[in-house]
């Protein structure tokens, strides 16, 4: 491995232990906050963090101005939405699992692209795509004391997450980076806070301290992501980050004493190993396409 590829790594299980961290204040607080506010104080203290980092940004690059209000609003929309179920899965679910259903989104995404972006997925992925659903099926369980709503919403908020990224992957041609974070980080922030307003609870002083770290962790998980993307290629990057995973099943066993049982440990060997095996065929077919 070369020296930035090393950092790269580096930064990227770095973001994926925040993401984990996150996961786990969110899990802490979502039992007792409305999901709603929750929700909002990660978007509003996250948006703190990153306008600074925005401000610094050369250039056009950080400017709110764009052609592209319609593509920012929907992957706003369903970034937010995928947020607000994530996050219901979190307080219901063990920590590992909601993790996991929530890492489904590369098995979607193919099938999202088609059908909006017209990107055929190779029919070499669907064994691999057939895999990571019986994963999918296996930490449900259906019909044998199955995960319930919760469940439904962590595959929801999968398939609403693979939405968001062909939003970004349709409007990447012409919004850099930067101003496709500060569109959702403010947008994100403003929506959210109606919600909260409308279900709002005061958080008592424990959870004001625990809803700021969420805030200020995703923040310093999404800048870690970004600065790993640049420093190393993509394929490495996106089988890295699912040590999220593991960083949340560790937390989870610690803190709440959360063990898995046979189908969800196998369940999620089957949806890890999919999503990375759909991500690795799709970037090669994509070198394939330039070539």
């Amino acid at each position: 491995m070369t020296h930035p590829l090393r950092r790269g790594a580096a930064y990227a299980i770095g973001g994926a232990a925040c993401f984990a961290a996150m996961s786990a204040l969110v899990k802490t607080v979502g039992g007792d906050l409305p999901n709603s506010v929750v929700v909002f104080f990660r978007n509003a203290f996250a948006l703190l963090v990153l306008l600074p980092w925005i401000a610094w940004s050369p250039g056009k690059r950080a400017s709110f101005s764009t052609r592209r209000p319609g593509m920012h609003l929907l992957r706003a929309t369903t970034g937010l939405a995928a947020m607000y179920c994530f996050f219901y899965a979190l307080s219901q679910m063990q920590l590992a699992s909601a993790v996991l259903l929530n890492y489904s989104q590369p098995l979607f995404l193919p099938f999202i692209a088609w059908a909006w972006l017209g990107e055929r997925p190779p029919l070499r992925i669907y064994p691999a795509v057939l895999i990571g659903f019986v994963g999918v099926i296996l930490i449900l369980k259906p019909g044998m004391g199955w995960a319930g709503p919760a469940g439904i919403a962590g595959v929801a908020a999968g398939i609403l997450a693979a939405t968001s990224m062909a939003a970004i992957r349709r409007m990447s041609d012409t919004e850099p980076a930067v101003r496709i974070v500060l569109w959702f980080s403010v947008l994100g922030t403003l929506v959210s806070a109606v919600p909260a307003a409308m279900h709002w609870q005061t958080p008592s002083p424990t959870q004001w301290s625990a809803l700021a770290g969420l805030g200020v962790i995703a923040a310093g998980g999404q800048l870690l992501l970004t600065r790993a993307y640049a420093l190393a290629p993509a394929a490495h990057i996106g089988a890295l980050i699912y040590t999220t995973v593991l960083f949340a099943a560790m937390i989870g066993w610690v803190v709440w004493g959360e063990r898995p049982d046979m189908l969800s440990g196998v369940g999620g060997l089957c949806v890890i190993a999919a999503a990375l095996i759909v991500v690795v065929m799709r970037q090669r077919g994509s070198r394939t396409a330039r070539a």
